[in-house]
């Protein structure tokens, strides 16, 4: 059965319109690759990247993609491969950047996506690969999901018990229709990972780690957090807020766990605003002039 967003005319037209390219960075064998989607003008150095939560897939931001894509900007979506170690991922993360030829470039992380893309800001300090953060309902340290004494034990479990525990702290029903159809959507979008994949995002997501954010105080940051319900606690976003008071706020009033899917015009302005002053920089992600459109 399929999501009303599955279902919408925009996402089978980026489905049909920008196609899903397998990246192997790694030198083994059994690696499947990252999966990424790109749109826009692809003359673009330093795009804005999409890193997924643990429950994504690539193609859960194609509504941002799309509106910024139709207003100048490129866009990347990089769906990871199983890492099991945080700097794995963010060595992995370089080497897709090699791949792709960008010395720098904007990041966009939801949860454990913005919590990855801290990790690689952090790690690449010394020769720094990122311009900026725009980070959506996300943590800095991973112990608060209380989870590093038995994430080892994730790689072993079946897929229906992680899947459970991904679903655990999202709400059943939801008046708000969009944001009941994002859930809806990212339910389906689990439930077609391999069990490699929710095992080992799930822990990278908890296994004992923390972002050095006096290392991050120079780039520019903002971050995106609900009024309403979702799975990190209050505490959590203002610990975040703590850890980069230079940083933006982008705050709303609703959205639940996935504003990226329910709140999308109100992302789409809160990306523009943030990517704004770069644009007469080396390091916009925005084409100059009338050349705007989406491309593959």
């Amino acid at each position: 059965m399929t999501s009303s967003i599955e279902n919408s005319a925009e996402y089978n037209y980026f489905r049909s319109s920008v196609p899903l390219r397998v990246i192997v960075v790694d030198n083994s064998s059994f690696s499947p690759g990252w999966k990424v989607y790109d749109c826009g003008p692809k003359h673009i150095r330093s795009p804005l990247i999409f890193l997924p939560p643990v429950s994504g897939t690539a193609d859960i931001f194609f509504q941002l993609m799309l509106n910024l894509s139709r207003k100048g900007y490129r866009t990347l979506s990089a769906e990871h491969p199983p890492y099991w170690k945080v700097q794995d991922w963010c060595e992995g993360f370089r080497k897709l950047l090699d791949h792709y030829e960008f010395e720098k470039v904007h990041l966009f992380g939801a949860s454990l996506g913005g919590f990855l893309a801290q990790k690689f800001a952090d790690t690449t300090f010394l020769r720094p690969r990122v311009i900026s953060l725009f980070l959506c309902n996300s943590f800095h340290d991973t112990s608060v999901f209380n989870y590093n004494d038995s994430c080892t034990m994730f790689h072993f479990l079946p897929s229906v018990i992680l899947k459970k525990m991904v679903t655990g702290s999202l709400p059943v029903e939801n008046n708000d229709v969009d944001i009941h159809n994002s859930i809806e959507f990212m339910v389906k979008k689990l439930d077609s990972l391999q069990q490699s994949d929710i095992a080992s995002r799930l822990t990278l997501n908890c296994l004992q780690n923390k972002v050095d954010a006096t290392r991050l105080q120079h780039i520019a940051i903002t971050l995106m957090d609900v009024y309403d319900d979702y799975a990190l606690s209050y505490h959590v976003q203002e610990t975040l807020t703590e850890m980069y008071p230079k940083a933006k706020r982008a705050t709303l009033k609703s959205g639940g766990n996935f504003p990226y899917l329910s709140r999308t015009d109100d992302c789409t302005l809160h990306l523009q605003i943030h990517l704004r002053p770069f644009e007469d920089t080396p390091y916009s992600a925005k084409v100059i002039g009338d050349e705007v459109g989406t491309s593959s």
